[in-house]
């Protein structure tokens, strides 16, 4: 049999498919030469093997692969026809017509229920109604080419990247205002096919200016829901001079996988001129990891502690020895001197507790470099361990915006916020210019440093000092 196009392919296949009732999926293809498809193949969906991906073989998954090999297979030739080649027909499991809309391949949303879905989710009805009256329309479950998860998953997407009246226009109206104020005033915007708001960075002049001086180190997190498109927030923040956080742009994004964050790191990076930071740090995401490698080759990536050492009680609490292996991991983290040191002790650790076959464990062993503090300790992180500066800042716009908050009613938020964090700012310049900490002791570093720290800086310093006051020292030697 000969076909012109390769949808025209799977629409025979899948329409024999659902006729004798089993799923189909395609099962590989090959280039030529000259990059284009000369063949490929078509079979039941129950094609390969069972491959157990659990943790815990006493748990297993329920798995549809039973090695099936009923397929087709398609050449493609040099007039650009396809032509089926060869063909397998025995399937090794039972088929049944009934049970054929079930299967995924056979689930289709055309472009008028799309519509209808979104038109009755904008009109407040709701998703298990607007389901029921396709049902009774069809007449019956089995006369619709989808389901109720089908719809839910399509209106949850439609939600994400759907601005609400005004929304775009606001969006606009507040971009170049701010660029009317400051031509350095910094945005982008990403849409989808159907020119919807996909995402959204943005940075003003300020946020530039400070990138300047304090984007040495950056912490990253998009743990928190700004808006009621569930658009995670997702902030770029820095320490100032006082060690406060200082906020380095933000965006709205739809999706937290490594296409978007690739999207947004380069937003970031061209709006910084090219100056990607020298650290970064973020939670233990594999999507962040992968874009931070393309865009941030070269900065040094840090996984936040708090993040790891919080999962402690979730994996170990029903361990009879919990206690224990809590207090030595602490110890093991938090107070090893040197690696060497840190890789004894988390061997005598493994072995005490019979913890060879514990699959969390060794993975974060293997990535010890990334997070560990003995091993990162030789690079500047600005004072931050975890990404908590970003959360901290998350929690500053708390007063500002919920989890209700239209996207129209954010950026107005966003810049009532913004303000407020820089007359905190100035609050604090005001109280170093103005103000002075008093020495503890007559070291002449303690002076060098009073004349060149803030306040809050300073304490910290003194903190430290204070401590070392407290020690019996011993000559070692003189240089």
């Amino acid at each position: 049999m000969y076909f012109s196009s390769e949808e025209e392919v799977r629409a025979f296949y899948k329409s024999y498919a659902q006729g004798l009732g089993f799923g189909i999926s395609k099962l590989g293809s090959k280039k030529g030469d000259d990059g284009q498809i000369k063949y490929f193949s078509f079979g039941c969906s129950k094609n390969g093997k069972t491959v157990l991906r659990v943790k815990n073989s006493f748990y297993p998954r329920a798995c549809s692969k039973t090695d099936c090999k009923a397929k087709i297979n398609i050449t493609v030739q040099n007039d650009e026809l396809y032509v089926i080649t060869s063909i397998q027909l025995e399937h090794n499991h039972a088929l049944s017509l009934r049970k054929s809309r079930h299967f995924k391949c056979n689930k289709v949303l055309d472009s008028q229920t799309k519509r209808k879905l979104e038109l009755n989710d904008q009109a407040g009805i709701t998703l298990s109604k607007s389901f029921q009256s396709f049902v009774v329309e069809a007449g019956g479950y089995e006369n619709l080419s989808f389901d109720e998860r089908k719809c839910r998953n399509y209106v949850a997407e439609a939600r994400r990247l759907r601005l609400g009246n005004g929304d775009a226009e606001a969006l606009n109206n507040y971009f170049c205002r701010m660029q009317c104020r400051n031509s350095n005033f910094f945005y982008v915007i990403d849409v989808d096919e159907d020119s919807r708001i996909r995402n959204i960075f943005w940075a003003d002049a300020r946020c530039r200016a400070a990138c300047d001086s304090f984007s040495d180190v950056v912490t990253f997190d998009t743990t928190y829901l700004t808006n009621s498109y569930d658009m995670p927030f997702a902030p770029f923040v820095g320490v100032n001079h006082h060690g406060e956080s200082i906020l380095l742009g933000c965006g709205l994004i739809s999706k937290e996988d490594s296409e978007t964050f690739i999207w947004l790191f380069k937003s970031w990076l061209a709006c910084m001129r090219g100056r990607a930071p020298r650290a970064i740090i973020t939670d233990q995401c594999k999507a962040m990891e992968i874009a931070i490698l393309e865009v941030f080759p070269d900065s040094h990536h840090r996984l936040c502690l708090w993040h790891i050492m919080k999962k402690l009680p979730a994996k170990f609490s029903s361990h009879a020895d919990y206690k224990l292996i809590k207090r030595n991991l602490k110890n093991i983290v938090y107070n090893s001197l040197t690696s060497t040191e840190c890789d004894n002790n988390w061997k005598k650790f493994i072995k005490e507790f019979n913890l060879e076959k514990n699959d969390w464990l060794n993975s974060l062993y293997e990535i010890r470099h990334k997070w560990m503090p003995v091993y990162v300790k030789d690079k500047f992180w600005a004072g931050m361990s975890t990404s908590q500066r970003s959360e901290s800042m998350n929690a500053f716009f708390d007063d500002y915006v919920h989890s209700k908050t239209t996207l129209k009613q954010f950026v107005e938020q966003y810049d009532n916020a913004l303000k407020s964090k820089i007359e905190k700012e100035d609050n604090s310049d005001f109280a170093s210019f103005n103000s002075i900490i008093p020495v503890i002791s007559g070291n002449p570093i303690e002076k060098q440093f009073q004349s060149v720290y803030t306040n809050k800086i300073f304490k910290l310093f003194q903190n430290e000092l204070r401590g070392l006051m407290f020690c019996n020292t011993s000559f070692v030697k003189e240089e």
